[in-house]
């Protein structure tokens, strides 16, 4: 931050786009005459005045531009403000004039002021002085020096005020009030409004900071809690977006996320903590990790947002939420769907054409008691489903519904212009016309549904005795050939044996095995037991314990997950490149 001269001929543009009221512009012959009032009510009414100016100030920079448009002309012909380059050496004084910390000053962007001798004196009393003052006559040759912004011609002393910017534990620089020849010069009476004006800037800015770092560290902790990015599944694209408040630098609590679920679906949630503060992202963070957790347990969309409900009643009971849970099976090409009081979700054909899902909207959560109802629909191939936060929808100048209406049109026209690629529609939908006077967070999630072809699925029951193993690896063989993967048939018949094998080994109802070919080769195996084994490090002189160190070592990925119904145990493999032909002429 650089010194700032700020002449009454300046037009509004330099003092950092702050409006002029009409109190802070007087005539000049008014000026005059609230000089001539000294200290009684004019003064006291042109302090209440220039504190609300000062007030508006939302960034450090704003405020000093905000004092000037309180001080010129009212009480000044112009001001110079000086960051400090340094504290000076000893500490600052507190509110109850005690000496405390070091002074901490502002952070400067250009050329700062020195602080040293008779200048540090000064600062370390945190109050202001006429030019007259003893021992001042170096300071205001200094200030007012014309290489750091000072004016050609050297006022007299007795019309310059210097005003240390002092705030709670720090000074964040100077301010020098000069009056011209044409006005009377400053008293000792005037000194008082130096400091109510110095004083109150310096507590703005203080605030101002500390806002912004409040802004900056939820900023950041909401950052951290949205994925880094979203996973790449079969059958299904996802692309998504968020965008901050455009009218308050406080964090709000949106969130949204995709997680693989078992059978190759996926779990889409969307959803938005009320208010803005640190808080706010904190329960999101919260609420987002127990929706993972809920998640892995394959539990129904309903019954998620079921124990989501209770898990935020705990959390806070100031703060309710809205979300939705949806769940896309790219095999059955269904779709399930609950909502919490959430605006609701669309669906954009293959052919562009957008419409609103018919999904109960349910209560928010937070409010307990009360239960949510699952939609369940056909999703059919090349639909893309639109997930957002109100923020997307409404604004001061309409409500939800006309939102939505015009969120569906939009989608439309974008589908039906430039096809569905989510992350194109994801630009088209925050792009030009989109939602600029935005009061709050906005966030999208868009997931096209490809699907699987049933082409590229073997499912098989087998019953749990010794030789669903061997059944097994006859029903892999086949399937694996006529995929064309011969290459692949005597890994994956390895792997499928001793899989199966664990499984017959617990289960008491058959269990199934399911191959599935995308842009890998996946192999499911589920049953009826609870029990989710874990890789162990088998002795020498043990008989088994080698199963899924087998499987550790030649599969790509493997994992193990309870379902509600037991658990699946299931590896990937991958597909063997394509031959590569020479090419001809």
């Amino acid at each position: 931050m650089t010194a700032h001269p700020f002449p009454d001929d300046v037009p509004d543009e330099a003092a950092g786009g702050a409006e002029r009221r009409p109190w802070a512009e007087p005539a000049r012959g008014a000026v005059r005459h609230a000089d001539q009032l000294g200290a009684g009510a004019g003064q006291l009414g042109y302090l209440d005045a220039a504190v609300r100016q000062i007030d508006r100030g939302r960034f450090p920079d704003d405020t000093l531009s905000e004092l000037r448009a309180a001080v010129v002309p009212a009480f000044a012909d112009t001001v110079l403000i000086h960051p400090c380059e340094r504290p000076p050496t000893g500490s600052g004084p507190t509110e109850n004039g005690e000496v405390s910390e070091p002074l901490m000053l502002l952070p400067d962007t250009g050329p700062s002021l020195p602080v040293a001798g008779p200048l540090a004196e000064l600062l370390r009393s945190g109050l202001p002085v006429l030019g007259t003052a003893p021992a001042t006559a170096p300071c205001v040759a200094e200030l007012l020096d014309p290489a750091r912004g000072g004016p050609a011609d050297l006022p007299s002393a007795e019309r310059v005020i210097i005003a240390p910017l002092g705030g709670r534990r720090r000074v964040i620089g100077v301010a020098v009030l000069v009056r011209g020849p044409d006005r009377p010069p400053y008293r000792d009476s005037d000194l008082l409004v130096a400091s109510q004006l110095a004083t109150h800037t310096a507590l703005r800015v203080d605030r101002v900071e500390a806002s912004g770092r409040e802004a900056a560290l939820a900023a950041a902790m909401q950052r951290t809690m949205l994925p880094m990015s979203l996973p790449e599944l079969s059958g299904v694209r996802l692309a998504s977006r968020y965008l901050p408040a455009a009218e308050t630098p406080q964090v709000g609590g949106d969130w949204y996320d995709a997680m693989p679920l078992p059978g190759n679906r996926v779990a889409l949630v969307i959803g938005d903590v009320m208010g803005h503060s640190m808080t706010s992202a904190a329960i999101m963070g919260q609420l987002r990790t127990t929706v993972e957790t809920l998640a892995g347990l394959d539990l129904p969309p309903e019954e998620v947002l079921y124990h989501l409900d209770e898990q935020a009643q705990q959390l806070s009971s100031q703060h309710i939420a809205t979300c939705i849970y949806a769940v896309y099976d790219p095999l059955a090409h269904r779709l399930q769907v609950a909502n919490a009081g959430h605006p609701p979700p669309l669906l954009l054909d293959s052919d562009g054409r957008a419409e609103v899902l018919p999904v109960p909207p349910g209560p928010p959560i937070g409010a307990g008691g009360l239960t949510f109802e699952t939609a369940e629909m056909y999703a059919p191939v090349g639909s893309t489903l639109i997930l957002y936060t109100d923020g997307l929808v409404e604004s001061r100048t309409r409500d939800i519904e006309e939102g939505v209406r015009w969120l569906r049109d939009r989608v439309q026209a974008a589908g039906q212009a430039l096809g569905a690629p989510p992350e194109t529609l994801c630009s088209a939908i925050l792009g030009p016309g989109g939602p600029a006077d935005r009061q709050d967070d906005v966030a999208l999630l868009a997931a096209r549904f490809d699907g699987i072809a049933a082409g590229n699925v073997a499912y098989w029951h087998l019953d749990p005795h010794p030789q669903a193993a061997g059944r097994a690896r006859q029903l892999t063989r086949r399937m694996l050939r006529r995929w064309q993967l011969e290459s692949m048939v005597e890994p994956t018949e390895l792997l499928v044996s001793e899989v199966v094998t664990n499984a017959a080994r617990y289960a008491s109802r058959p269990l199934w095995l399911r191959l599935l070919r995308t842009n890998t080769l996946r192999c499911e195996v589920g049953d009826d037991s609870p029990y989710v084994p874990r890789m162990r490090q088998a002795q020498l002189g043990d008989e088994g314990g080698r199963g899924l160190y087998l499987v550790n070592q030649l599969a790509r990925h493997w994992g193990a997950t309870r379902l509600s119904t037991g658990k699946m145990v299931w590896f990937e493999q991958a597909l063997p490149a394509p031959p590569k032909y020479p090419s001809i002429g």
